[in-house]
């Protein structure tokens, strides 16, 4: 029996996560780092009232066997740039440090389409500067998801992002060989492939948006 750790259980894709891994057989525990308390409540459940502004004090909490990693922001939540910073590319990558001291087993990062550390932008920017840092840790299974736009019930609605989503479900049928990474992503497959990539025996580490619903229907 394993232990998880999860990071974002309240997000699109964490909610899913959680809800998947207390229904999976092969976790006895789940170590869920959080601000404030949960609404969603499990025996298997381990809650850790987490200072994220200090993650070095939850260095003998971050121990178990595979770590998820699926926190995020927007410049919108977070418009300081130093803090949005933080978060999107200094915050993974110190909790991925901290779990490799641990000998955590696996760390799966949901990172995202086109994430480059040489883009101009800031947000893709960090993901592929996070992806670099993660590949340097040398985790004995590394898993890099880059999901396209995903689809899913959000507590916040963002109407730049209903549209692009509405366009790209539009677009979709259009989107063949190479482009078959933009398809939106239903964020519950997402969770879906975290779990299997964790566990199974593979090399690969980034992927791709159609290579994560083809993981998560195996």
């Amino acid at each position: 029996m394993k232990t998880a750790l999860l990071f974002g259980s309240t997000g699109l894709i964490g909610g899913h996560l959680l809800n998947n891994l207390i229904q999976n057989n092969d976790y006895n525990k789940i170590k869920i780092f959080v601000r404030s308390e949960p609404e969603i409540k499990d025996p298997k459940m381990e809650i850790i009232k987490t200072d994220f502004n200090n993650l070095k004090k939850h260095t003998e909490d971050i121990k178990g066997d595979d770590c998820y990693f699926c926190i995020g922001t927007t410049k919108q939540k977070s418009p300081n740039k130093k803090e949005y910073k933080r978060i999107e590319r200094d915050m993974p990558v110190e909790i991925a440090e901290i779990a490799k001291s641990n000998s955590v087993n696996s760390f799966i990062y949901v990172s995202s389409g086109f994430a480059d550390p040489k883009n101009s932008g800031d947000y893709l920017r960090y993901k592929g500067e996070v992806e670099e840092g993660l590949k340097k840790l040398n985790f004995a299974k590394l898993g890099i998801m880059r999901p396209s736009f995903l689809l899913g019930n959000r507590k916040e609605k963002r109407f730049g992002e209903k549209i692009g989503i509405f366009l790209f479900r539009l677009l979709s049928p259009l989107f063949l060989g190479p482009l078959k990474k933009m398809k939106p992503i239903q964020s519950e497959k997402v969770a879906q492939a975290m779990i299997k990539v964790s566990n199974i025996d593979s090399t690969k580490i980034v992927f791709e948006s159609n290579e994560i619903v083809e993981v998560a229907n195996n």
